[in-house]
């Protein structure tokens, strides 16, 4: 997993953004850190509407 890129550090709350699973874990993807990337809250509404 990355640093938090509102904040660079690679621990504790990363304002503004949430981790995301790349493949969605209904669709078989990995609950694992090479699945998550960050994503800023709006793109995280705007993906929940069409997965």
């Amino acid at each position: 997993m990355q640093p938090c890129p509102s904040t660079g550090k690679p621990f504790g709350a990363c304002p503004g953004y949430i981790i995301d699973h790349i493949m969605p874990l209904k669709r078989g993807g990995a609950d694992a850190p090479s699945n998550m990337q960050w994503q800023t809250v709006e793109e995280s509404k705007e993906k929940d509407k069409w997965e």
